[in-house]
């Protein structure tokens, strides 16, 4: 199989699945879904698929990925997020002979406690609202240089004493060239609907097409990124589309990154007294240390216009 050819039948791929998904009436839902797991990947931009390292909760945003990451190892992300609320993410991945990979994943919003009022403005009590995902991994290496991964997940919502319940699955490939420091990657991540609804009215998923690359130019510590997004909506202008992100790599251990999401800039401009500003929004930052057996990322970056937020990764190999 040819470079070009493995690159046709990755575009082609997402372009067959996703051709009829945006005919599903309702709103979105589940918009959580869209926020980084991994701390390498929100400091390149907050979407990355085509990192091709070993980091187990690169396997929420491309789960081909997780064939990179060391067998028998698990990794935490914290993350702060709105004032009073709080998210994480878990993931352990295990080779599974000589060419597959199996892997647990978990997610959680806790948006804490609200106050609970009628239509007059009588206060009735508190009530608490959050979001949870549970899921499973499988990868396997369809070359040498080609891999294909599955996640499949239930996302449970919960707002007092109301529930509802999604079921969804992200489909990814990455084609990694070792020699030339390639990576190429396409995604469909959320690919599913709401198995359960708060009341009548059935929403879709937060759907999202992705095409990625990763370079790092010969000679030099220096590694690009840039991914589509959203690849599945064209409502919007091609720029928003775009993410790009830069590591800095010092040595085998250490790094230093950054990225800048231009829809996500766009979507939290505002309009104030000097104009339209973004106020910082789209702009991430981020640094990593790997050892031996443990990683610890840390990435800075704005997710909502109330504030910027801060992420922690740690990895362990067993």
């Amino acid at each position: 199989m040819t470079f070009a050819y493995k690159i046709i039948s990755i575009i082609a791929i997402c372009l067959v699945v996703t051709t009829d998904l945006q005919a599903q009436d309702g709103g979105e839902s589940h918009a959580f879904l869209r926020l980084p797991s991994s701390s390498h990947a929100a400091a390149l931009g907050g979407d990355n698929i085509s990192l091709a390292d070993d980091d187990p909760m690169l396997t929420f945003h491309n789960p081909a990925l997780s064939m990179n990451a060391t067998s028998g190892s698990a990794a935490l992300t914290v993350m702060t997020y709105m004032e009073g609320v709080t998210t994480g993410s878990a993931a352990y991945l295990h080779s599974w002979g000589k060419r597959g990979t199996w892997g647990a994943m978990a997610q959680y919003v806790d948006y804490g406690s609200m106050r609970h009022t009628d239509l007059e403005g009588e206060v009735l009590g508190d009530f608490s609202a959050r979001d949870v995902v549970i899921g499973g991994n499988v990868s396997y290496s369809l070359t040498e240089r080609l891999s294909g991964g599955v996640n499949a997940k239930v996302v449970m919502s919960y707002l007092g004493s109301y529930s509802a319940m999604a079921a969804a699955v992200d489909l990814g490939l990455n084609y990694y060239d070792a020699a030339r420091e390639l990576s190429i990657s396409a995604v469909i991540r959320n690919l599913g609907g709401q198995i359960d609804a708060y009341e009548e009215d059935f929403f879709r998923l937060p759907l999202d097409v992705q095409l990625g690359a990763t370079y790092r130019l010969k000679g030099s510590p220096l590694r690009i990124s840039a991914t589509l997004t959203r690849l599945n909506d064209w409502d919007e202008s091609f720029g928003r589309h775009i993410v790009f992100g830069a590591d800095l790599l010092l040595g085998r251990m250490f790094y230093v990154a950054g990225g800048y999401n231009f829809g996500r800039a766009s979507e939290m401009s505002i309009t104030d007294l000097e104009g339209d500003s973004s106020h910082g929004a789209g702009l991430s930052l981020g640094a990593g240390m790997n050892l031996e057996r443990l990683q610890v990322h840390v990435a800075y970056g704005k997710y909502h216009v109330s504030g910027a937020s801060l992420m922690l990764s740690l990895g362990y190999g067993f």
